[in-house]
């Protein structure tokens, strides 16, 4: 599928903006409980492509991004997935640079380059040359729409390791948190600027929450409405609690001929998206700020053939 195939002019044509959020894992799928190459004739990339193409968004965040991993190819996944869903404005942040290891371990590399971000090559790709060349694992977020400002930081890991439940093991594994990512766009809707971010948080709870407060604090001074897309390791309602559910609306217009943007943050799809099989929490989240309540449609949670998660896709008038 070519990004020309794969493109709709849904923005111009219908006045809004579909979004979606997805971990990829990596581009693979589970077999008996264990995370596996999905094999194709048309690439290593193919399926993971296939699967963000069929969303159908024109904004989409991806989480668990390889960047030249053995395990996925050698593949830039970020690239690919924009050029094939026909997101001209893309980048990817690198949360940490290393190698994956069979066990689903991590072998660093021996001068961690920390954040790099790369990019579509009109845009100036690559704003961190000097770790081009380092396999690395991090989030990416595409778009149909023009992007006026890009941003990313670094969420420091957890500093203490927790039981989890990892695919492919039985019972409870000890896993040390690791460094994540975070991305903003500032992009142009029909009815003006907003802000998106990409982000993934941290398994460790409390640790999560601190990183969800901290990302509100740094997209303070983007324009809004503001609309956070990602992976937050936070079950149902809670992301919301934490930034602080809507109210009534208060202050002035922020966007030009508008009413008063909504206070606090509105949860815009409830519906679980973990684990894909059979879902039964939900760890993915769409929240927005500045939106009014009943401005989002077409909430749902499409099954794939790749990723333990479900994207979760949902439609806003900007």
């Amino acid at each position: 599928m070519t990004s020309s195939e794969s493109a709709r002019p849904g923005p111009a044509r219908s006045g809004r903006v579909r979004f979606a959020t997805f971990n990829v894992l990596h581009g693979r799928t589970l077999v008996e409980g264990r995370p596996v190459p999905v094999r194709d004739a048309d690439g290593p990339e193919a399926p993971l492509v296939r699967a963000v193409a069929s969303l159908d968004a024109d904004v989409v965040a991806l989480q668990e991004v390889d960047r030249l991993q053995e395990r996925s190819g050698g593949v830039d996944q970020a690239s690919a997935a924009a050029a094939g869903s026909g997101a001209r404005y893309w980048r990817y942040a690198s949360a940490f640079h290393g190698t994956a290891k069979a066990d689903g371990g991590w072998v660093p590399a021996p001068s961690e380059p920390g954040l790099r971000v790369y990019g579509a090559d009109e845009a100036g790709a690559g704003e961190g040359a000097a770790g081009e060349d380092v396999p690395s694992h991090g989030v990416a977020l595409l778009s149909r729409l023009p992007v006026r400002h890009w941003r990313a930081r670094r969420l420091a890991p957890a500093p203490v390791p927790m039981p989890l439940r990892t695919p492919g093991r039985r019972g409870l594994t000890l896993s040390r948190d690791q460094p994540r990512a975070a991305l903003a766009a500032v992009l142009e809707g029909s009815r003006g600027p907003f802000t998106v971010v990409a982000l993934h948080l941290s398994f460790v709870p409390g640790w999560n929450v601190r990183q969800l407060l901290a990302v509100r604090a740094w997209i303070a001074d983007l324009p809004g409405p503001r609309v956070l897309l990602g992976d937050f390791n936070l079950p149902g309602a809670l992301p919301r609690t934490v930034l602080g559910p809507a109210g009534p609306s208060v202050g002035t217009r922020d966007r030009p001929g508008g009413a008063p943007p909504p206070r606090g943050w509105r949860d815009l799809a409830r519906t679980p998206t973990y684990p894909a099989h059979r879902p039964v929490v939900q760890l993915d989240h769409v929240l927005a700020s500045g939106i009014a309540a009943g401005a989002a449609t077409g909430a749902h949670a499409p099954g794939t053939p790749v990723s333990d998660h479900r994207p979760l896709v949902v439609e806003l008038p900007l």
